[in-house]
């Protein structure tokens, strides 16, 4: 079991701090506007569909829900995806 929570954790961190996972979370969190993938794709310079797995992986870890208004879907930080973001932009500012 222990094996397994590293691993996970690994994958966490891998997954966040690769560059494009990175700008998507804190454009998230600076955005004041509603959110959705197709607008950050553009936002961050990456595909629509590699936007939608990075997302896909941050739902799984609980960092970001998806609420649909209408046809689309809004994207919103957890709690927990919000502190995980804070820290990320204040790192990258300190840098």
């Amino acid at each position: 079991m222990g094996g397994d929570i590293l691993k996970d954790n690994k994958k966490i961190f891998t997954t966040f701090f690769r560059e494009k996972p990175a700008m998507i979370l804190i454009e998230l969190f600076s955005s004041p506007n509603e959110t959705y993938a197709s607008s950050l794709a553009k936002n961050v310079d990456c595909t629509y569909s590699h936007v939608v797995k990075v997302l896909k992986e941050m739902e799984t870890f609980g960092l970001i829900s998806f609420e649909k208004t209408g046809r689309l879907k809004v994207l919103k930080l957890t709690e927990k995806g919000k502190k995980i973001a804070s820290l990320m932009s204040e790192m990258r500012k300190a840098l």
